[in-house]
């Protein structure tokens, strides 16, 4: 069973629905768990990940960069950074702020590097800007344009009843795709060489 694993840190319960999210969207792949995991506690204990096949990092956006505890299990992870211990699983990533850029695009990129420095396969979202025309509505999937990964807006004043289902169908579309991914990348990879 190839396994996709959801690490987030959700400082107010819009992200952890962005990541249940991402793991729905997974779940939906036959073939594949998927299980979300608190960022805490991953950094805390690692091996938590050690079956992950991909890992689909999500925080919020805190003053344009990730939020400082899930920072805290990226720095966690240096051990197996050395060693070079998740070197060619998948990885993506989401986030969540509550301007409509927010600068979530620098915790995207903060997100990618990490999992680049770890030597991972960066997944992005695959889907074409949602709502950039006259004829076009912040209904569709990702209407805020993202192409790194996932990201969603949440007012500032509103609970989780604020959040756009076209922002947790996004993050569902991202979780199907790095869980087909996997099974692909899993096949590729245990296949012989021609």
């Amino acid at each position: 069973m190839t396994f996709v694993a959801v690490v987030y840190h959700s400082g107010f319960g819009h992200t952890a629905a962005q990541a249940r999210a991402v793991c729905e969207g997974a779940l939906s792949v036959e073939g594949v768990a998927s299980r979300m995991i608190f960022a805490e506690d991953a950094a805390a204990d690692l091996t938590l990940l050690d079956a992950a096949d991909a890992i689909v990092l999500g925080c919020p956006t805190y003053m344009g960069s990730a939020s400082a505890a899930f920072k805290q299990f990226m720095d966690a992870t240096a051990g197996i950074w050395r060693a070079l211990g998740w070197k060619d699983r998948l990885a993506a990533g989401f986030t969540n702020s509550g301007g409509h850029s927010g600068d979530k695009l620098a915790t995207l990129t903060q997100l990618m590097v990490f999992a680049m420095q770890h030597g991972m396969v960066w997944v992005g979202l695959g889907l074409p800007d949602g709502d950039n025309a006259s004829d076009t509505s912040d209904a569709n999937l990702n209407r805020l344009g993202a192409y790194a990964g996932a990201m969603a807006q949440s007012n500032i004043d509103q609970g989780l009843d604020g959040m756009l289902q076209s922002d947790l169908a996004t993050a569902r579309a991202l979780g199907r795709r790095v869980a087909e991914a996997t099974l692909r990348w899993t096949r590729a990879e245990g296949s012989e060489p021609a």
